[in-house]
């Protein structure tokens, strides 16, 4: 996930081949789910567990093992807002209180268009540690 998430930043920062479409859209479906449409068709739906999970953002969450960024637990993970930021790209607000992560229009571009390999490494990931995707239970 790590190497992947590389290759999307340096795209993003202008270092990669991808030319990407002026956004055309975006919307909050439900708490748990977000659309963004571009101006070439592109159209990309991600769940908040997805987003959360590759939020562009340093994290105090996140656990780093060998190298990886691990973020476990997130899969019922909800939207509370979205914040604009400049022309640019989005602040999302997470109900489990992370809010650092600004992400960019050619981000979620970069995402959607990575989206299977990226969900599959994650999950390879969490494996390969003995996470889980489920929220640890609470503690009584």
């Amino acid at each position: 996930m790590l190497s992947i998430t590389r290759v999307i930043s340096r795209r993003i920062h202008g270092k990669g081949d991808v030319a990407v479409p002026k956004l055309s859209g975006f919307s909050i479906v439900s708490p748990k789910n977000v659309e963004v449409e571009y101006a070439d068709g592109s159209k990309f739906s991600f769940s908040s567990e997805f987003l959360r999970v590759h939020s562009p953002a340093a994290d105090g969450k996140v656990r780093s093992i060998g190298g990886e960024k691990v973020i476990s637990g997130r899969r019922y993970v909800g939207i509370i807002s979205a914040e604009p930021v400049g022309n640019y790209g989005v602040r999302l607000v997470f109900d489990d209180l992370h809010r650092t992560g600004i992400y960019p229009w050619d981000y979620f571009y970069e995402l959607g268009s990575n989206k299977f390999g990226l969900m599959r490494s994650y999950i390879k990931i969490l494996q390969k540690h003995h996470l889980s995707r489920e929220p640890p239970p609470r503690r009584k």
